[in-house]
């Protein structure tokens, strides 16, 4: 019985070539390789298992190769190449830095370098893990590595860069290693299978692939867990039961319930995730990974960013055509945050079923949110035509209507429009205007642009007097069209209520700095719609207005009236004194409630 081989041994790449996902460097070596501009040091770093340590080994070999390819390869057949590959040559030395980081260790090191080869034209020094050496170490060693014997060549190998001195990367030629591909990956898994013989399947390879996050060495032990465990028949089930890994199937049912508002479906799946041991972070890292690939799937010009198999591919496009990007963009922050807290939370898994849940609103909140956007719209739609409405129909009521503007816009129209009826003048009683002109010489001057801003309407005139309706030209707030959307009338209890509750917010989100301003002093109405609150110093008015947008918008949406304004005003007095007299008493219970002051006028009452 022959010993066993690990893929990751048995199929070391022994070529440039054959190394995977690594030809940006690769390229670089054959091409130095060639044109015999070899560095003194070189310098390997990146991720684990990515082929540091195996390019350093072909570097090695093909440098001293007799008979070296025209295309910068080893031919691996002189004595010096087979010496390499069994492992008894006398011109590389490999050195791990992890067991032999000291001064006496690199000293031993620059000992052998002064010996100049025996056979062959370079002696190559790898070290590996050439972090871990000590300062003492890096500092014996500098001198060495940048001036050494023009036969001797050191290449290290790190997977933690940050950790070398500058003084020796100032020295070496640097290469970054980037992480292997899925589908590079996937692919070489796949000839490994075919050449010995394993049935696999796309999918089950790239599970493998995308468990590995990159290093190849990890692929291929996982690889051969799987086909021990599966006798030889690598299938995408047998990859997510041995891996422990969720299967792409909940993740697509689960955005399914989630788009169609079923909490009950939702949960009894999570259910049935833990209930096979899966833990609620591991979980919702995975929803989380499912949601970024529906919204890179949604664009084709991303759809490059899937690292999947085809067959799953198809999937996410037909899913991420269902789900908008408002509702992905949100579970997504849901998920996001859910991750956060997890570790901090005492129960967990409600923690992720409370995520669940909200992602299964969102899909009514936005139907809400659109709601008044929608209803806003037909509104300003019908704003815009009541002008023209009734400048070309004018009202029938039971008292004489004028406006200057609608004979204006009447007068535009006359053109174009046959007066087949009286005109809309000559149903008015006679007035006189204490103008020069007459009314029936308006629509001879000449037409006005028509503002935008502010629709015309016919205003009624009780006096009968042009002065007073020229006067009328602003929005009438009883109008009952504004009044119904945005002008709605409110008592001074009413506003003193709405502005208890927002202190009551304030001091539950711990803001206890504007809860004193808003308990210290009531606010008091300058005019209709205005009101002022007083403040102590400057710090209390900068954190009045830093939360005044916020006040203004609850105070607006709940009072439904949106001219309300209420400002800030310091106090120049600082001192207080407690009230003695009967009048300041009165005087200080009326500022708390301006009620008071009505109540004082219409009673007539007396401080004794």
């Amino acid at each position: 019985m022959d010993n066993f081989i690990v893929s990751a041994r048995k199929y070391r790449p022994a070529t440039f070539e054959t190394v995977v996902g690594q030809q940006h460097v690769t390229n670089t070596l054959k091409n130095a390789i060639k044109s015999n501009q070899l560095a003194q040091a070189f310098l390997f770093c990146g991720p684990r298992g990515v082929g540091k340590t195996t390019c350093a080994r072909i570097l090695a070999k093909t440098i001293n190769c007799t008979n070296l390819q025209p295309n910068g390869e080893a031919c691996g057949t002189c004595d010096s190449c087979r010496a390499f590959q069994n492992g008894n040559s006398f011109n590389v030395h490999e050195l791990d830095a992890a067991s032999n980081n000291s001064v006496d260790d690199i000293r031993n090191l620059i000992d052998q370098v002064r010996i100049p080869p025996q056979a062959g034209r370079y002696k190559v020094y790898i070290i590996d893990e050439v972090h871990m050496l000590s300062q003492a170490a890096f500092n014996a060693f500098l001198k060495t590595l940048e001036e050494p014997p023009n036969y001797a060549i050191f290449i290290l190998a790190t997977t933690e860069k940050h950790k070398i001195l500058p003084t020796i990367l100032s020295r070496c030629q640097i290469f970054d290693f980037n992480r292997i591909r899925v589908e590079d990956m996937a692919g070489h898994l796949a000839s490994i299978a075919q050449k010995e013989s394993i049935a696999y399947e796309d999918d089950g390879l790239h599970i493998i692939a995308q468990k590995a996050d990159g290093g190849l060495r990890d692929a291929l032990s996982m690889f051969d867990q799987i086909v021990s465990f599966s006798g030889g028949n690598v299938t995408y089930k047998t990859v997510i039961d041995n891996l422990n890994i969720l299967d792409y199937d909940y993740y697509f049912n689960l955005t399914d319930n989630l788009m169609g508002e079923e909490t009950a479906k939702t949960l009894l799946v999570f259910d049935e995730i833990l209930s096979k041991g899966f833990d609620g972070s591991h979980f919702i890292n995975g929803l989380s990974n499912h949601f970024r690939n529906l919204l890179v799937g949604k664009d084709p010009a991303t759809l490059k960013l899937l690292e999947v198999s085809d067959g799953v591919r198809q999937r996410y496009l037909q899913q991420s055509q269902q789900a908008t990007g408002s509702f992905l963009l949100s579970a997504l922050n849901i998920a996001n945050q859910c991750e956060i807290n997890y570790r901090l939370s005492k129960n967990q898994r409600l923690q992720v079923e409370l995520a669940l849940l909200k992602m299964c609103h969102l899909p009514s909140a936005f139907n809400l949110a659109t709601a008044p956007q929608l209803n806003g719209q037909a509104n300003d739609s019908q704003l815009k035509k009541k002008p023209v409405t009734e400048a070309s129909q004018p009202p029938i009521t039971n008292e004489p209507q004028v406006s200057y503007q609608a004979e204006s816009t009447r007068s535009q129209q006359v053109a174009s429009v046959p007066q087949t009826a009286q005109p809309a003048t000559t149903s008015i009683p006679k007035i006189t205007p204490p103008v020069s002109a007459p009314v029936a010489s308006i629509p001879q001057m000449p037409a006005e642009k028509p503002k935008i801003s502010m629709p015309t309407r016919s205003v009624l005139i009780p006096s009968l007097n042009v002065t007073e309706t020229v006067a009328t030209e602003e929005l009438d707030e009883d109008d009952p069209y504004i009044k119904g959307t945005d002008q709605q009338e409110f008592t001074m209890d009413a506003f003193l209520k709405k502005w208890s509750e927002y202190a009551t917010r304030l001091k539950n989100e711990s803001k206890m700095g504007l809860f004193t301003i808003f308990t210290a002093n009531a606010p008091t109405m300058l005019k209709p719609n205005e009101f002022e609150v007083v403040v102590n110093n400057k710090a209390q008015d900068n954190d009045f207005r830093n939360e005044r947008p916020y006040l203004h918008n609850f105070l607006r949406v709940e009072l439904k009236n949106f001219s309300i304004e209420v400002r800030a005003r310091i106090e120049e007095i600082t001192a207080t004194r407690r009230p003695y007299t009967d009048v300041e008493k009165f005087q200080h219970m009326a500022g708390k409630n301006p009620s008071l002051i009505e109540l004082h006028k219409r009673f007539n009452l007396d401080f004794s």
